[in-house]
């Protein structure tokens, strides 16, 4: 994932189509489930990933949203500090998004100055223009807190008739979605102490959007057309356009917010439905300090944006009405793209609730991610809500990914890759009278429709259909191979069979590229399987004339060219562990632990009566067996779990696949150099890499990133917005292998950190560096035999 991390951040080209796509800023209280990623920020890879594949000179900016009444709410629930909050969960994101393959340019977030700085500019300018006015509100206060209590600090029953959700949240309902104000709930309740608040008169700011209507309906009407708006979007935007726009309140009372610029008002901050999208903005000001010509610049840029349907009326409401009323030339939202709810098995999937699969559950399932990215976006609710369940998913992966595509992909390359006499001994054969065999050219003329009617899909957004668009060019291959009855051919009609496979593996490229935007890591893979590398092949360009070639699949691979190993691309999901998977993952997250922790104590009960039997020699029965394998319970998580090392850096080279990344061969004392893979390029030249000491994390379970495995992770030190990095660096006169420790504590690292169990994620937010650049632990020096670790000059700033 992550950021792509050019040398250089892309910047409007005069004369080319420049794409800025955003997706929803998720927000960071808990890890993002399914509903969440194929809402916004898979769907929005995808179209990122196409605009790529055609050569549009685009990008994609995104970040966790992070201020706000819900940070509050999850710090005080954890015991921490939103700052704490906001460093865990952006984390927890950001790992979730890469495992994802989820192509950012930039991916940030809103607690940084540069939001505060454009979210207070747009501010100004809309008070200077007189958008905004001061009026008394009656607000709910907590005389049990002593505070008001904004909007996500109430719940209560939903007042909307016919509705009555006895957990309505103070802004919205979440079961049937109208917008609603803490004072109208009935019943309300103080999430904090539970306790009924009353009602008081306080000041706040609020966006006269009726004043605004006339420039607000203008931008609508034209761009809903010229943006091929989803049908969800217009429905929900009409409907606040004919319920007639209100004042809408943008301040709140809080701490933990961009501070209100004005005098009467430096006690609040700005809500967060007026500075979130506004984060779009200064995360695009993190990518590039000429943030103005991709934002101030509607005449050469087009803005396409993608989210759930609950988030609609700000993105084409609230937040166009803000940028209109601020008399700049700002770059308007042209396309927005919105889906319906992914619902779980039998209920909604739930954030704040903990139902259904998460990000990082996914992982565990080791079902491959682009088997998750295609499902999801099989299932993806463009015009109403779908559902998940693990049947489904088993039906799709079976019946679709291996029985169709992975099939035809694997006879193709087999039978080529067969020896000589068999097949062609891996060599791709020459067809030169490719255009005149009847069935290849009634192929060819499919293909080519396919090709022009999945560019007409994606280009209006419409993802569903053309995923379904390229699947269907599989089907089409694999019936050409069964009417033409290659294996015959073979023995009875070689230039013809050399005419069919040479045309089959152009058609197996053309599909490798069509279905990168949705399931890249398997275009990767097919592409090694040709003998092709895939950066330089991955391209559906009007200028290179991939589209024309496309019409003639026989051309794409030259005869001659050798091809890879070929290998099954998919492998069959089992009913058995489809009933695992649902069993595991049903009910909440609460209900998941408490199964835990009750097998659990049924494990340690089992044990402790096998300890008080009657002396006498027993022979296991199963279950005791059973749960000698099980640990009785979880170790407390300290800091003795990690395994940090004193290691060199033997040898460092940047990534073949991944710009941002290096490939460094780390001495941790052991027999062999570890390979371990860090995204530092951005931030540490070649040649600072090389024959250096730095700390080393060993205990983690070893992950792919781009295709190499790392077996441990480099630490680092980082300013609060990441755009400075240095290594942790023990004294040069360290023993390389040994381990680094913090006087106080003692205990082993865990042999491996069970990602599950979140060791590393709970640890790391409590090192830092400290005013005199020693890398802490709490306060507790990273200590090693010759000294304390260090960082050159980021003081007071996060390790991880």
């Amino acid at each position: 994932m992550g950021d792509l991390n050019q040398t250089a951040p892309k910047l409007p080209v005069p004369g080319k189509r420049n794409v800025l796509i955003n997706s929803a800023l998720p927000y960071v209280n808990n890890v993002p489930h399914l509903g969440n990623i194929i809402g916004s920020v898979l769907s929005a890879d995808v179209f990122a990933r196409y605009c790529r594949l055609r050569g549009y000179n685009s990008i994609f900016i995104c970040g966790t949203d992070e201020y706000g009444t819900t940070t509050e709410t999850k710090a005080m629930e954890e015991n921490c500090t939103p700052q704490e909050i906001c460093d865990k969960y952006h984390a927890l994101h950001k790992e979730v998004y890469e495992w994802f393959d989820i192509s950012f340019d930039k991916f940030g977030r809103t607690s940084t100055p540069e939001q505060t700085e454009v979210c207070q500019a747009i501010f100004n300018k809309l008070w200077e223009n007189n958008w905004l006015s001061e009026k008394p509100i009656q607000q709910l206060f907590c005389d049990t807190c002593q505070r008001f209590l904004a909007d996500r600090f109430v719940e209560g029953t939903c007042p909307n008739e016919g509705c009555n959700y006895d957990s309505a949240r103070g802004d919205q309902c979440e079961k049937c979605g109208k917008l609603l104000n803490p004072t109208e709930l009935k019943d309300p309740k103080c999430k904090s102490c539970q306790n009924t608040p009353r009602i008081r008169d306080t000041r706040h700011l609020f966006l006269e959007l009726p004043l605004l209507n006339d420039k607000l309906v203008d931008y609508i009407n034209k761009m809903s057309v010229a943006g091929s708006w989803s049908q969800n979007a217009i429905n929900t935007t009409q409907a606040w356009l004919t319920e007639g726009l209100k004042a809408r309140c943008i301040t709140r009372d809080l701490k933990w917010g961009v501070p209100v610029p004005h005098e009467n008002f430096k006690d609040k901050v700005f809500y967060v439905w007026f500075d979130a999208p506004i984060g779009y903005v200064s995360i695009t000001s993190c990518y590039t300090p000429d943030w103005e010509k991709w934002w101030k610049n509607p005449e050469n840029v087009e803005l396409f944006q993608f989210m759930g349907k609950d988030n609609v009326p700000f993105h084409t409401v609230m937040f166009p009405a803000m940028l209109l009323g601020t008399g700049e030339n700002w770059t308007l939202m042209k396309s927005i793209s919105v889906t319906e709810y992914l619902n779980y098995e039998a209920g909604k999937f739930s954030k704040s609730k903990g139902i259904g699969v998460f990000g990082n559950d996914v992982k565990d399932t080791k079902i491959p991610v682009e088997v998750w990215r295609y499902y999801l976006l099989t299932n993806r609710p463009e015009v109403s809500d779908t559902l998940f369940t693990w049947d489904d998913l088993q039906a799709k992966l079976n019946n679709e990914l291996l029985s169709n595509l992975g099939n035809f992909i694997n006879r193709v390359l087999s039978f080529i890759a067969k020896p000589p006499g068999q097949g062609y001994g891996s060599i791709v054969p020459d067809a030169p009278t490719a255009e005149s065999h009847p069935l290849t050219k009634a192929l060819s003329e499919k293909v080519g429709k396919h090709v022009q009617q999945y560019i007409e899909a994606m280009e209006k957004v419409k993802l569903k259909q053309g995923l379904r668009t390229a699947m269907s060019l599989s089907s089409e291959g694999n019936a050409y191979l069964q009417e033409s009855q290659f294996w015959k051919l073979f023995k009875e009609d070689q230039p013809s069979c050399s005419i069919v496979m040479r045309t089959t593996v152009g058609l197996v490229h053309i599909l490798a590229c069509l279905l990168e935007p949705f399931i890249p890591s398997f275009s990767v893979e097919v592409f090694k399987q040709l003998n092709l590398p895939p950066q330089a092949q991955i391209s559906l360009c009007d200028e290179k004339g991939d589209v024309d070639r496309a019409r003639r699949p026989w051309e794409i691979i030259p005869a001659g060219h050798k091809i890879g190993d070929p290998k099954p691309l998919f492998e069959e999901l089992k009913t058995e562990r489809v009933e695992e998977l649902r069993q595991q993952y049903a009910g909440s997250q609460a209900d998941r632990h408490a199964r835990a922790k009750a097998d659990a104590a049924k494990t340690a009960e089992q044990l402790k009566k096998t300890k008080i039997s009657d002396g006498k020699k027993q022979k296991p029965t199963k279950s005791a067996a059973d749960s000698k394998a099980k640990p009785t319970s979880e170790p407390e998580i300290t800091i003795t779990r990690l395994d940090i090392r004193v290691g060199k850096i033997i040898k460092a080279q940047k990534h073949p696949d991944a710009d941002s990344l290096y490939v460094e061969e780390i001495d941790v004392g052991e027999a062999q150099p570890r390979t371990v893979v860090s995204g530092l390029v951005k931030y540490i030249p070649l040649e600072e890499m090389q024959d250096r000491l730095v700390c080393v994390l060993c205990n983690l379970k070893p992950a792919t990133m781009r295709g190499i495995k790392s077996h441990a992770m480099v630490l680092a030190a980082s300013n609060s917005d990441h755009t400075k990095v240095e290594l942790v660096e023990p004294p040069k006169s360290a023993r390389v292998g040994e381990r680094v420790t913090f006087p106080g504590f003692t205990g082993e690292p865990d042999d491996v950190l069970n990602p599950k169990k979140k060791v590393w994620e709970t640890l790391q937010v409590d090192l830092r560096s400290d005013a005199n650049l020693v890398a802490c632990y709490k306060d507790i020096p990273l200590t090693t035999s010759a000294g304390v670790c260090k960082v050159s000059s980021i003081s007071n700033c996060s390790i991880r």
